[in-house]
């Protein structure tokens, strides 16, 4: 950086309580965290009156899909819809990308491409999947930050997709990743009950959102999960599942905690801002996996979220052309596109509508998913760290239309939400890359952090 930048006359949130203080930046670090810092002519001050200042929102589950798929989303205007929903750092899922990031050449590969179009720092998973045991080790060494394998069923559509794995593959991937000392994410579905519900659902003509909901039960993602806390416990692996849909779900994770497994669990707003009502009103752009549930499974949900048994926020940005959105409910394109709407949504829904504190809050955006993946000096706002910064109005009122959103694919079942708070700018090491009035500033400067 040329100069200095003092964020002043904000509500700055910290793990140690929320103060009116100032925020000295030097070189892309926070230098001073205090009250009335100097002003100097060499300072540029940020004006911050009325707004919270948070820490960046880390998003570790979004779907970039470059290369091979890029029609659907791209690295450059995928990080700049992240931006402007106030996250500076993201984990790239290793599937829907062409080919799958199941071996060192497909990482390497993503790496070069990736590395002159993001806007926002970032990292990437590796694959598990049936044929990729024996690139674990060279996908670890090449930078993956952890590994993610899909049991319910993702049916490849071409050589080089992904691929879900048996029970075997994934035994037998766990002891690998466990002595790597890496962690696995899981996608927990029973892919025998969702397959075989789904099936009888078509032939008897039930085809409405309801019905897919129902071809989805609860049941196949508690025993998904039950099974891998098993295996966890077998193996001594690291476990993560992602896009937890339901309480008891979060229940049995609590419990397998308690016994000592390491295990973690992340939601997805999606889940709270929506259910299996408006997946009927809204159709397939509301149709993600596991599905959005009834209301009284929502309510649940919320529960849990409140009193903190779920350790993260998550987008699942899973973009897709407009074209695979189109058809029957069980034959489109699963997937929701969200990211942008990450903290400014959950955060009117969670602290202005629920009263969760705003540290609460950051800990569920930044804090433990940069705990849980070692992220080095990000995820709060403390001395030395990153200046991955947003400030957000909490009272900011909006409309979300689709002009407003960055994706490449300007589809998303927040169009037409009514919106009560607004990340107005969002820092990325000190430097602004977006604000409300200025819309994504200057050239993509993202770094790859784990390499």
């Amino acid at each position: 950086m040329s100069h200095s930048r003092v964020i002043t006359n904000g509500k700055v949130v910290t793990e140690a309580g929320v103060f009116q203080e100032d925020i000295e930046i030097t070189e892309g670090t926070i230098r001073r965290i205090s009250e009335n810092i100097p002003k100097h002519p060499n300072v540029e001050p940020i004006d911050a009156e009325g707004q919270y200042v948070l820490p960046g929102m880390i998003d570790t589950h979004v779907h970039m899909n470059e290369p091979g798929r890029t029609e659907w989303e791209g690295f450059e205007t995928g990080s700049k819809a992240l931006a402007a929903g106030g996250t500076t750092a993201y984990i790239d899922m290793p599937l829907n990308a062409l080919p799958a990031t199941s071996t060192r050449q497909a990482l390497q590969q993503k790496i070069e491409i990736a590395s002159t179009k993001n806007y926002l720092d970032y990292a990437f998973y590796g694959a598990l999947t049936p044929d990729n045991l024996d690139h674990l080790e060279e996908l670890a060494e090449a930078g993956a930050v952890a590994f993610k394998c899909f049991l319910s069923t993702y049916q490849a559509e071409v050589p080089g997709d992904f691929q879900s794995i048996n029970d075997l593959t994934l035994l037998e991937g766990m002891k690998r990743i466990s002595s790597l000392g890496k962690i696995l994410l899981i996608h927990c579905e029973n892919a025998a009950i969702t397959d075989g519900l789904a099936l009888e659902k078509i032939k008897q003509g039930k085809k409405s959102g309801y019905d897919f909901v129902e071809s989805r039960p609860i049941i196949a993602e508690v025993e998904a999960v039950s099974r891998v806390i098993h295996f966890a416990k077998e193996t001594g692996c690291s476990v993560h599942i992602v896009h937890v849909s339901s309480y008891e779900t979060v229940q049995l994770i609590q419990r397998a905690k308690q016994e000592g497994v390491d295990i973690t669990l992340e939601s997805c707003p999606h889940y709270f801002a929506l259910n299996a009502d408006d997946l009927m009103r809204l159709g397939s752009v509301a149709k993600c996996q596991p599905p959005l549930r009834y209301p009284e499974e929502q309510e649940a949900l919320w529960q849990a979220l409140i009193i903190g048994d779920i350790d993260w926020i998550s987008s699942d940005h899973s973009p897709c052309s407009p074209e695979l959105k189109k058809g029957h409910i069980f034959e489109t394109m699963g997937g929701i596109s969200g990211c942008q709407n990450n903290v400014d949504l959950m955060f009117d829904l969670a602290v202005n509508k629920r009263g969760m504190s705003v540290i609460d809050f950051a800990k569920l955006i930044a804090a433990n998913p940069a705990k849980r993946f070692a992220i080095p000096n990000k995820g709060k706002i403390a001395l030395g760290y990153d200046a991955d910064l947003i400030l957000i109005n909490p009272h900011q009122n909006y409309t979300l239309e689709a002009k407003d959103l960055y994706y490449k694919n300007p589809h998303s079942p927040y169009i037409g939400m009514e919106i009560g708070a607004r990340v107005t700018k969002t820092f990325l090491r000190g430097e602004l890359i977006f604000s409300t009035e200025q819309g994504i500033i200057g050239e993509p400067k993202g770094r790859q952090w784990c390499k």
